[in-house]
């Protein structure tokens, strides 16, 4: 009983740190609070969770293997990622949310749709993974003397960790929507398509002088 308590509190530890840097993920979380309602930016953030969750899965089976993987092709994978990223900003950028303004109760139900885009953008980041190892360390999460069923708990945990912390950002974006109006949602589209564009631009830099300096 003891060891189920300790990986399940490890579990949700390691779930909301994962998701709690606001990066790309949360700010499009907060994009999506602000401009379509709670409940398609959490399902973008759900979808997010499940891509950690994938990793999570990754760091623990094959610890070695994704490490040496990811270590190889560091600087591709950057190139792509930031490329993806790169791509959603201008996306952002050039849509103006005020055109497609609505209450969260009369927006199209695009669930899928959000869940898939936070998939998606999560999954194209796999240097998330060294994050993870990082954690897995830092909370003691693979013990030798743990049992899959020990286990099984533990990821459930970290799935809900995230969730977790999705569901109380979105919750508090939500509550503080109405002060927002209409030029201030396009500016935030702007800004955040802007950040987005920025750190998509600087990956790209450094990916490519890296990968020619080899």
């Amino acid at each position: 009983m003891e060891s189920f308590v300790y990986i399940m509190f490890r579990g949700l530890a390691i779930g909301i740190l994962i998701s709690a840097p606001m990066g790309p993920i949360g700010m499009l979380c907060i994009q999506r609070t602000l401009n379509k309602g709670r409940w398609p930016a959490f399902f973008t953030g759900l979808g997010a969770a499940f891509s950690d969750l994938i990793y999570c899965l990754l760091t623990g089976l094959c610890m070695s293997f994704v490490t040496d993987f990811v270590d190889t092709n560091r600087l591709i994978l950057q190139i792509i990622g930031s490329l993806v990223l790169g791509a959603f900003a201008v996306y952002l950028f050039r849509r103006n949310p005020t055109r497609q303004l609505q209450t969260p109760s009369d927006c199209t139900n695009t669930y899928w749709t959000d869940f898939g885009s936070g998939f998606l953008l999560t999954f194209s980041n796999p240097l998330i993974l060294f994050f993870i190892i990082g954690l897995f360390a830092r909370f003691n999460f693979l013990l030798p003397e743990f049992r899959y069923y020990h286990y099984v708990s533990g990821y459930l945990a970290i799935f809900c960790g995230a969730l977790l912390w999705w569901f109380a950002i979105t919750y508090f974006v939500s509550k503080v929507r109405s002060h927002f109006n209409v030029r201030s949602l396009w500016l935030i589209n702007r800004i955040i398509g802007a950040i987005l564009s920025f750190m998509g631009i600087i990956g790209l830099i450094m990916g490519i002088k890296s990968f020619i300096e080899i």
